[in-house]
This record gives C-alpha cells, structure tokens and sequence, in this order.
C-alpha cells in the first residue's frame, strides 16, 4: 500500500540515491512481531498470520524472502538506473529464526527485520534480503506487525522514510486500484512525455556490477550449540582469529554439565567468505552439537 514507485520516480528526482532499506513484506514482518512480542515459535505466529489473513496457504514467497527480493530488484531499479535480474539478489528468509534468537538479539539491543538492503557504493551494488538485526532506537525497529517502511538515502533530501501497512485486502485493493487509474489515464489522454517507467530514459539505463555476497563486508551475530567444557570458547575464538573474524561481544548462559549450552557472539566488522569458512570449521568440532545460527547485522550503515 506504500506509493514507493511514484515517489521514486518523481519525488527523488533531483537525487543520487545511495541506499535502501526496506520492510517490504508484512506477512514477515507481522510474523517476527509475534514471535518478538509473544515468544511464539515460528510455526505458531504463521499460523496466526494465516487465520487473520496476513499469509496466503502456501506461505513460500513471504517467508523465504522471495516476495521481497521481487520488490527490491524493481526498487533497486528505479532508484540506482540499473536492471536488475532476481537472481542478482541474495536471498534469506525467516522460517529458521528461533525464538531464543531473538530474544538474545533484543538482550543486546537490537530487533530483528527482514530487511531488504540495496546500496550503491564504489561502483558496485549489494543487493540482500535476509535477517537483520537493526538497533533497537532505530525508527525502522518500530514498525511492527503487518506494516511496511522503506528508510532511504537521497544525497540532496538525506533520509526519507514511507510507512504503511503491507499486508491484507485494502492495502492490497489500495495499491492496485491506483496503478489501474494510472493505466487508464494513459490510455485516455496519452501521456508521450511522461516519466519513463523505470524513471530513467532508456538510453540512461547502465548495468551495475552487483557484488557478491562472499565479498560484503559486516558485523555479525553467531549461536554456537557447544558442549559445556573447558576450552569450548578458546577452540572457537582461535578458529574465528585465524579467519581474521575480531569478536566484539559474548554472552554464555547457563551450566549444562555434559549438555549443550548457547554460547552467543557478536563480531566486528568481517568479510562474509571469513565468516562462511570459520563457521564451516567450527560445525565440525567435536563440541559443537548442532549448526551455528548466523544474523547479520546493519549498524552505522543505516543511520
């Protein structure tokens, strides 16, 4: 129900715009309200979301983040002047979160988004939709339940947000009805010097390397499922040293002689081919009972 394309089109006309962040999905949005607000497993807040009518039978494209990546390959668009195929888009979504992670991730003051990520930046564009972890005082920590914000930079208007409820039948009746009165506007009076569809004139158009996922660089939250002995945390902190990976906060609750425990990390900044290695080590020690949990996390960048 957000008017994001028109404003995109002709209210940022007059600027380079640098970065995207977006809540582009209510369906997931409302779904990690429920389990932040209720502690409610995944499964349960699905199903709560179905039975108000926030999520269709088959759930896939809402909850994996393909919904989102859609809408951001066409935002990206419009606003950086370079297609963008959806295959260009790394994509994550949100059906593995555990609530336990995100009560840790609110311990450290954060809230977790699905968040779709387009910069511009040294002639490379990062295109991502997965898990964030955003600071809690930020105001896209705020939007919950079936509502949508997109949070933009404009190098000439600074930060903009749009806000709106994403979800459900009148936003979606809202937004579809406008676009039909667009068409049939066209259609009656002809429009031949109208804005472009993707804002830029076709010869403007230019291709923008998108970087890879192995290249981007940032700060990270880990929940390693470890045995609760001596030296568990030195055999971990060495491996994520010798992948350059520099940790910046620890958390380890509870005693478990002989169980697993949760032992939960935040980094530095790290390249996320590091990262992918040094947990590739970590699974495979004999002390570590079950797949690290990953979440990336947005901190200055977004501000």
């Amino acid at each position: 129900g957000i008017p994001l394309i028109k404003a995109l089109r002709e209210g940022f006309a007059a600027n380079r715009i640098d970065t995207i962040f977006g809540i582009l999905n209510g369906t997931a949005n409302y779904i990690l309200t429920r389990m932040s607000e209720q502690g409610l497993s995944f499964a349960e807040a699905l199903g709560e979301a179905q039975h108000h009518g926030y999520a269709e039978a088959d759930p896939t494209l809402d909850v994996e983040g393909i919904d989102t990546a859609h809408k951001l390959a066409l935002v990206s668009a419009l606003a950086f002047g370079s297609p963008v195929r959806l295959d260009q888009v790394y994509v994550e979504g949100i059906s593995q979160i555990d609530p336990l992670d995100i009560q840790f991730v609110e311990e450290f003051g954060y809230r977790l988004k699905l968040l779709a990520i387009g910069r511009h930046d040294q002639g490379l564009l990062e295109m991502r939709v997965h898990p964030t972890m955003i600071p809690s005082n930020h105001v896209l920590a705020s939007v919950k339940g079936a509502y949508n914000a997109v949070y933009i930079h404009g190098n000439a208007v600074g930060n903009v947000m749009l806000y709106g409820l994403g979800a459900g039948m009148m936003p979606t009746g809202s937004a579809v009805a406008s676009d039909l009165m667009d068409l049939a506007r066209d259609m009656l009076q002809g429009r031949p010097n109208r804005v472009p569809p993707l804002a830029f004139l076709a010869d403007r158009l230019r291709d923008i390397p998108v970087k890879p996922i192995s290249e981007v660089r940032l700060c990270y939250y880990f929940r390693f499922s470890a045995m609760d002995r001596p030296g568990v945390l030195s055999k971990v902190s060495g491996i994520l040293g010798d992948n350059h990976i520099s940790i910046a906060s620890v958390i380890q609750k509870g005693r478990q002689v002989g169980g697993a425990v949760p032992i939960v990390m935040l980094t530095h900044e790290a390249r996320e081919s590091d990262v992918r290695s040094a947990l590739g080590a970590i699974d495979r020690l004999d002390v570590v009972q079950a797949p690290t949990r990953l979440i990336r996390i947005e901190n200055n960048a977004i501000n």
